[in-house]
């Protein structure tokens, strides 16, 4: 059995939440290290200590199974936004500490960059299922917005920014410094991965981004 599989028992008998939720735990590492098409639900099934009627009845399906692997990381990643209460802290504070925590939650989760890579080969055919990423993402954008008009009404930031314009910017400046970091490396002659380089691209994101932003 595996260390993953201990974890479904209960008092000699299996703990439906916890089997599911170790299901998808190795359904996420399975899919991040080989895709939907490459990921073998018996792996899983392995990996969980489980079987694949289980899966299936949890699940329904390969594809149903590939879906519930993205909502989970997205929903850490949402999750754990949400503890910065980002909403109690001074404008340009509070984008700052979320332009840090997003360079370093990707960094510190690459299975969510190759999922997220994965799904967009699929063209998101599977993401566009999806109500409860949506769900998470609405009031994670109002958020940034309230943040944004506070910023405003203080004089710290332009007026009539876009939230999910900005959003997606902080996202993306550090999304693909991870994500190709093996080939910038290669080409610049550098080693972007070490930790005084990945230091260095965090405070260089936080200016751009806050002179971006500002009035």
């Amino acid at each position: 059995m595996t260390p993953m599989a201990k974890t479904v028992r209960r008092n000699g008998r299996r703990d439906p939440d916890k089997t599911r939720e170790t299901i998808l735990r190795a359904a996420q590492d399975e899919f991040a290290a080989r895709g939907l098409f490459g990921g073998r639900v018996n792996e899983i099934a392995r990996q969980a200590g489980a079987n694949k009627r289980m899966i299936y009845h949890y699940f329904g399906s390969k594809e149903g199974l590939y879906l519930a692997a993205l909502e989970r990381v997205y929903a850490g990643l949402r999750g754990t936004e949400l503890t910065l209460h980002l909403d109690h802290l001074e404008p340009e504070v509070a984008i700052r500490r979320l332009v840090e925590f997003n360079f370093d939650y990707s960094h510190e989760h690459p299975e969510l960059i190759s999922l997220i890579n994965s799904e967009n080969l699929h063209r998101a055919r599977h993401l566009k299922k999806s109500k409860k990423v949506r769900e998470l993402h609405s009031p994670f954008v109002r958020l940034i917005g309230d943040i944004l008009k506070r910023g405003a009404g203080k004089g710290v930031f332009r007026k009539g920014l876009d939230p999910v314009e900005v959003y997606i910017t902080i996202a993306a400046v550090g999304y693909f410094y991870l994500s190709n970091n093996w080939t910038l490396s290669a080409i610049f002659g550098r080693n972007l991965g070490t930790d005084a380089a990945l230091s260095k691209r965090k405070r260089h994101n936080v200016d751009m981004i806050l002179s971006a932003l500002r009035a």
